[in-house]
């Protein structure tokens, strides 16, 4: 056997596992900011700010640690990110429970079918698509002058729209960041748990939004 047959039958045989440990990550980093969404279910003030800055610390804080093959810290650290996203997104995931259940629930199915199909696909793609990252970077950064700007801008349509193309950017990172499952190394599990979280968070916020002002 030549050393690339071997070296690709090793890759095939390693990305199994490694999807079912990220995706292992994954459900528990979810469940950890759901957590979080319960027990801040009663703050106010700055308190999602506050959470908000230290989830972006831990963030940061994951990728250095497990960059340097600290892996048990870049584990507490992602589990510690999704508690506080839990916290910061509270306020709004608890407004919604109250004054629109239904809408939660259409959004968490819509989540789910829209993450496993994307990322379906993505997987299955063999081709590299990690050079769309950076049109995906800059489509983000658009995304967020836009939601920026419908601040000071109140229009109803234009918050639907907004909501839609989110639907497209992180649908679009989503393909991405499972396609990169399949040839990342077990050194990559954390990073790309976190990536695959951020992903799933912000479609079910969309979602929501979507589903809010339909009702």
């Amino acid at each position: 056997m030549s050393v690339g047959a071997y070296a690709e039958r090793h890759a095939a045989a390693r990305t199994p596992a490694l999807f079912g440990r990220v995706m292992g990550l994954v459900a528990v980093t979810v469940g950890f900011a759901t957590l979080g969404v319960w027990i801040a279910r009663n703050s106010g003030g700055a308190t999602w700010f506050i959470a908000w800055l230290l989830a972006i610390g831990c963030l940061f804080g994951l990728q250095f640690a497990n960059a340097r093959g600290h892996t048990g810290l870049a584990l507490v650290l992602l589990f510690a990110f999704g508690l506080l996203i839990g916290v910061a997104v509270s306020t709004t995931v608890n407004y919604y429970a109250a004054t629109d259940p239904t809408a939660v629930r259409q959004a968490f199915g819509a989540t789910a079918l829209f993450v496993g199909a994307l990322g379906a696909g993505g997987y299955a793609v063999r081709r590299d698509l990690s050079y769309l990252y950076r049109l995906a970077f800059w489509l983000l950064l658009a995304l967020i002058l836009g939601g920026i700007v419908l601040i000071f801008v109140h229009v109803q349509a234009a918050y639907t729209i907004w909501a839609i193309l989110g639907l497209g950017v992180f649908g679009l990172y989503t393909v991405i960041d499972f396609n990169r499952l399949r040839r990342a190394g077990t050194g990559e599990a954390i990073p790309l748990a976190a990536g695959i979280f951020l992903d799933v968070l912000n479609i079910f916020l969309l979602f929501l939004q979507l589903f809010g002002r339909s009702s």
